[in-house]
Order: structure tokens, then sequence, then C-alpha cells
């Protein structure tokens, strides 16, 4: 991976321990944050920038080297100042890829029909608290900042062996993205008839996610359709 700079407002512990792994992989990173204290979350020998300033103020942004960035995260604890940080960066510097953590779910859908990508941190958490709760035998991998949108694993059920897997996809609800198979990732599923043990990815709508599982688990079920 060739190194970039990278811009992150807000030293909390997300923004710091972003901090601290980009780095580590070898990037440039600059932190920004309205409270000096909240930089003793680095190490001492940490070798990035710090900014005491605003991820909306364009003296601290140029301060944290904004134009020659190659992306920014905005990571404070506010919806307001992180989306405003946002568009300042795609809007004023031109930064190819930003992100806004975002609190409040509906504002994070609002802010991705305008091209900003958000982190939905509430109801993504809702999302992994709720499969803890209840589980289901559907592991949630991945889940879009507005929650209508999830990729599965799901370990094929023994009474579907020997039933074609290319089936499963219901066209505009449910897509077979991959199989895993002995340790091995199979995409050339298109004839692929299921084994038991196989492992299922599937990139689902979450309107959807309830009949693919009756589907899979229920005795009167068909492959590809309702029961």
């Amino acid at each position: 991976m060739v190194p970039v700079h990278i811009v992150i407002v807000g030293c909390g512990r997300v923004g710091s321990g972003l901090g601290m792994e980009l780095t580590d992989q070898g990037h440039s990173v600059a932190i920004i944050d309205r409270n000096a204290k909240a930089f003793r979350r680095l190490p001492d020998d940490w070798p990035g920038d710090t900014i005491v300033g605003s991820g909306f103020d364009r003296d601290d942004l140029d301060e944290a080297r904004a134009p020659e960035a190659s992306a920014l995260a905005a990571v404070t604890s506010g919806d307001n100042s992180n989306i405003l940080t946002a568009r300042i960066a795609r809007e004023t510097y031109g930064i190819a890829h930003v992100v806004a953590r975002i609190y409040d779910p509906r504002r994070a859908q609002i802010y991705l029909r305008l091209g900003i990508a958000t982190v939905a941190t509430v109801s993504w958490t809702i999302d992994q608290v709720r499969h803890q709760l209840l589980p289901t035998g559907v592991d949630i991998e991945w889940s879009d900042p507005t929650g209508s949108l999830s990729l599965v694993e799901r370990r094929l059920p023994e009474r579907w062996a020997g039933k074609r897997l290319a089936d499963l996809t219901v066209p505009g609800e449910v897509t077979l993205v991959s199989v895993t198979r002995a340790g091995a990732v199979r995409l050339d599923f298109s004839d692929l008839v299921g084994q038991d043990g196989d492992i299922l990815h599937i990139m689902a709508t979450n309107d959807a996610l309830a009949r693919f599982q009756a589907r899979l688990i229920g005795s009167g079920a068909t492959v590809g359709g309702s029961a």
C-alpha cells in the first residue's frame, strides 16, 4: 500500500486508535482536536502531527496539511461538527475519501444521499447488541450506514445439501456473494450444489433477512422461492 497523508478530526478513543493504526501502516497522519489533553491518548513516540483546533477552521486544516491529504475522518462526538468538517473537506479541499461519524442514523441516511460517507454509530451498535441478545444463526459481518443492507454469514443447513446454491439469490432482496468450502473461497458457484459445511456469504436487504432465514430453516421452504 502506497503511504498517503490522512487528516483525523477528533482524538477520542476512535480518532487516537485510528491514528496509531494508520501510522503503524506507514501513513502520514495529522490529528486535530479542540482539547490539547486529548492527545494524551497517543503514545509519546507517536510520529504524527497534532493540532489544537477545529475541523472546520481553514487555518487549522491548512496546518494539518489538508490540501495534500488523500483522506479525512471526522470522528468527534458531535454530529454537526463532523458533517460540517466532512463537507469542507469534500467541497473546499477536494479530498477524495471522506467519512463522518454520525450518532443519529436518520441523519446518516440523509448525508449518504448527498454523497458523504458516514458511520452511524448508534444503528451499528443496536444491530450488534440485538444480534448478541437474540441470535438467529445469521452473523452480520457488515451493515451499511443506513442499516438497510447487510452482508451476512450463514452455515448451510444439512437439509440443503445437494441443492443448487445459485438459486438462493432473490433479485432485489438477496444475492449470494461467495461460498467458503473446506477453507477455500469460491466465487464460481453458478452450477455449484451445496455440501454439508458450506459457509455462505450473502448480501441482503434487512427487510429480506427474516424471509431468507425462514427459507433456510423452514421445513416446507423451497430453494429460491417462498414456502
